[in-house]
């Protein structure tokens, strides 16, 4: 029988609907057990060291700054306790950076998405301002309740919502204020802020962190996870079957049934499942999304499905971690009656733990190796070498003199390659005409132009290697440059 249709009803050909889905908002329920308390700990450590850092002293001396992680953009150095990095020590981050990015691949491999249950920023600062959110308006089902409420303009209302968002923004300027402090001395910085004669990029700053803070802590939360992190795409092209990740064990929950039927029907001697669809573990789910539906790319590993799911299995008296830290391979073998097998240690893992322990170990070498001397050579290029009157030949060079350290040196130049050389130092006083010996203030780079001449007698008539070496007289510390003597 044929149907009458509305055409306003039809859609447009071509038209498939909203290129996104509407937001549903989450509502987390609060839940205690292990790794809840693991969140918090690790979440006061994390906020701990980056609020209060900045904050430490570490003592370097007369003259140098006293902050123990310091990024002095004006001065090009980076400060991190004992170590001074300059310019053209990048390298150092260079590595630090691949060091990072496997070592977040070796989480994934062993753990899944533990980087974003656990230290991710989005997480740790969503995970405060849902705990001032539970404070001031209660638990899940209280703050659903009033979002729904037909009066939402009551004086008691407006007074909870205008408390949450003040201790908000409040959190995310601390936030936006701590970053900067590791750009200049922490509390003579505040001082200023505190005063209104900071640095205009320091309030610039302060105002961009803390809007952005408040914005994807405050409102954005699981949509950070779920649209804009580009991690839950790369992870999954990373992990293996091995990997443990978050995952509801069906082998024991399924069939799924109410607490008094389950009972009823073990009585009976027949099969039954320990899930009883209580949806507890959807209630504390940061991301809104439901675990036994299988892996998905919203779970962020969090873990806390499984405290829910423990504290229920608790209360029937049924066996906990229903859901855990666990793979597809293990609950197949457990359905085949076999026990569960897990390889943490396999050649994924070894082969990032290998990289990030020769990464390290190279960058650790090259620190405590590293010379506080160094000098960089530049020869003239115009003209690249001059003829005196009586037939010698004179070579100019820009030589750049580094003392990282944290005193003046007295350094002796010496060159080696022409035959018979004699070196002037243009505009420094020397104590010695032939071996210049130059005093560089510390922790700077001095900049040197250096004549070279030798005979043309026993002189190639070519360009041959030289090397000039310069040393601490009182240390005997030595660095070395090579370039080329140039005949005309």
């Amino acid at each position: 029988m044929n149907k009458t249709v509305n055409p306003n009803e039809l859609k447009p050909a071509g038209d498939v609907g909203p290129l996104y889905a509407a937001r549903k908002k989450v509502y987390p329920q609060s839940v205690s057990g292990t790794f809840r308390r693991i969140k918090w700990g690790l979440m006061a450590v994390c906020l701990g060291v980056y609020y209060f850092l900045p904050f430490v002293r570490w003592n370097r001396g007369l003259g140098a700054p006293s902050q123990a992680v310091l990024i002095d953009l004006p001065n090009s150095r980076f400060y991190f306790f004992f170590i001074e990095l300059w310019p053209q020590e990048v390298y150092y981050f260079t590595g630090l950076l691949i060091v990072a990015a496997v070592a977040l691949f070796l989480m994934n491999s062993v753990g899944g998405r533990i980087w974003c249950g656990y230290l991710c920023p989005q997480t740790v600062w969503t995970d405060v301002f849902y705990a001032v959110e539970r404070l001031i308006e209660g638990d899940r089902r209280e703050r659903m309740k009033k979002d729904k409420s037909s009066d939402p303009l009551k004086l008691e209302r407006i007074s909870e919502i205008v408390l949450k968002h003040s201790i908000w923004l409040m959190i995310a300027w601390w936030t936006g204020g701590a970053w900067v402090l590791y750009f200049n001395d922490a509390p003579t910085l505040v001082k200023e802020l505190v005063t209104f004669q900071g640095p205009m990029i320091a309030y610039i700053w302060i105002g961009i962190l803390t809007a952005t803070t408040y914005v994807l802590a405050g409102y954005m939360r699981e949509q950070v996870c779920t649209y804009m992190c580009p991690w839950p795409r790369i992870q999954a092209a990373l992990t293996d079957e091995w990997a443990l990740n978050v995952t509801y064990r069906y082998d024991r929950g399924e069939k799924r049934t109410s607490v008094k039927k389950a009972a009823e029907l073990r009585a009976l001697g027949q099969q039954v499942g320990d899930c009883v669809d209580c949806y507890q573990c959807v209630a504390v789910c940061p991301t809104g999304i439901d675990i036994r539906n299988g892996p998905q790319m919203e779970c962020i590993q969090c873990g806390l499905c499984i405290d829910a799911c423990d504290n229920v299995m608790a209360k029937i008296g049924r066996p906990k971690r229903l859901i855990g830290y666990d793979n597809d391979i293990n609950i197949h073998r457990r359905q085949e009656g076999k026990a569960p097998i897990y390889r943490i240690v396999r050649p994924r893992t070894i082969v990032y733990s290998a990289i990030i322990a020769a990464i390290g170990g190279f960058m650790v070498y090259m620190l405590a190796t590293r010379s506080l001397l160094d000098v960089n050579v530049l020869h003239d290029r115009n003209p690249v070498a001059v003829k005196l009157s009586d037939g010698s030949i004179r070579n100019a060079y820009t030589v750049r003199l580094l003392n990282k350290s944290g005193y003046d040196r007295a350094i002796a130049i010496d060159v080696e390659g022409p035959i018979n050389p004699t070196m002037h130092v243009v505009g420094a006083d020397s104590v010695t005409p032939d071996r210049p010996i130059i005093v560089i203030p510390r922790d700077s780079t001095s900049e040197l132009r250096l004549l070279v001449t030798a005979p043309a007698e026993n002189n190639p008539e070519k360009s041959i290697p030289v090397r000039f070496h310069v040393m601490d007289i009182g240390l005997g510390v030595a660095a070395s440059a090579t370039d080329n003597f140039v005949a005309p």
